[in-house]
């Protein structure tokens, strides 16, 4: 029955401080220089949060060239390849960059290897911003791969001068079987420790883990497009238990809930509580009961925001 049914939110959840502070630029940006601020891409991978951006006189684009000369630009917090830069320089815009300083982070370290002359291999998904955005850092050639069997098919010049850098929002499983993978086949490779990997996606995932055992159905909250959020539901699916991103509280279906008496619900790093609280008054309304909320690993990581802001 409808009233035995047990909601149990994850915690941590929803943003984190590379997001927190991308959009805190965006609506900074706003105050201090009035509408429009162009932001090139998506500043965050989440519709909610785009729609009140933009309400607020944030202009998305994906082009530098749709941006008017001069104009008070932001790249988003997935980060942005040195072309991109030297474009924006090259037209005079204003920029602001919002790039997480855990992406940043990941491009200097790319960097660093490159300088030693070793090859760079990218662990990530191509045509992901994050991805994109190192690969345009390096100068040489750099291998974007996301599993072992893409290492097993690997061609590289030197296997003694290897390194490897991975995306941040990737599952911390995927991360660790492909790097097992690269250090098998090329025992000389060097990289990050897998800690290195974002602290907030490992929290989350950590989160529904330890979730899953007393849930029977999982709901993230997040875009589709957003990479941590789909790791996520990921972890629900691969526990064999029915598992639904969505990115709003209409996409909740009382289907979903028939024969389900626990309920997980978490959120993706770049989904906002005020939805995740849309999605668990949805919950309650189709017949979900008590909600409770988690324990989890506290966060206290707040990153600084850029000069002049």
């Amino acid at each position: 029955m409808a009233e035995d049914r047990q909601v149990q939110l994850a915690n941590p959840r929803g943003f984190c401080a590379g997001v927190d502070r991308a959009i805190q630029i965006v609506e900074r940006a706003l105050e201090k220089h009035g509408a429009p601020v162009y932001v090139l891409h998506e500043i965050v991978h989440n519709k909610h949060v785009l729609e009140g951006l933009r309400a607020k006189g944030t202009i998305f684009v994906k082009n530098l060239d749709d941006v008017p000369e001069g104009a008070v630009t932001v790249f988003s917090a997935h980060g942005v390849s040195d072309a991109v830069v030297q474009h924006a320089q090259g037209r005079g815009l204003s920029v602001i960059d919002a790039t997480c300083p855990l992406v940043t982070k990941v491009h200097r370290q790319a960097i660093r290897y490159e300088g030693q002359g070793r090859e760079v291999i990218l662990v990530g998904h191509p045509g992901h911003p994050e991805v994109e955005g190192t690969r345009g850092r390096i100068e040489g050639k750099v291998h974007v791969l996301s599993t072992p069997e893409e290492v097993d098919a690997l061609e590289v010049q030197d296997p003694e001068m290897l390194s490897y850098v991975t995306q941040t929002t990737l599952s911390v499983d995927d991360t660790r079987d492909v790097i097992e993978a690269l250090e098998k086949r090329f025992p000389s490779i060097q990289g990050p420790d897998l800690k290195d990997i974002c602290y907030a996606t490992q929290n989350r995932q950590t989160a529904v883990k330890d979730m899953l055992p007393g849930i029977d159905l999982l709901i993230v909250v997040g875009s589709a497009n957003s990479s941590n959020s789909n790791r996520l539901r990921e972890l629900g699916t691969r526990a064999g238990i029915p598992s639904y991103l969505v990115d709003h509280p209409d996409m909740v279906e009382p289907s979903w809930l028939e024969g389900s008496k626990n309920v997980g619900v978490t959120a993706g790093a770049s989904a906002p509580e005020d939805l995740v609280g849309l999605v668990l008054d949805r919950l309650v309304e189709v017949g979900s009961a008590t909600v409770t909320e988690l324990d989890g690993e506290p966060e206290t990581v707040v990153f600084q925001m850029p000069a002049g802001l």
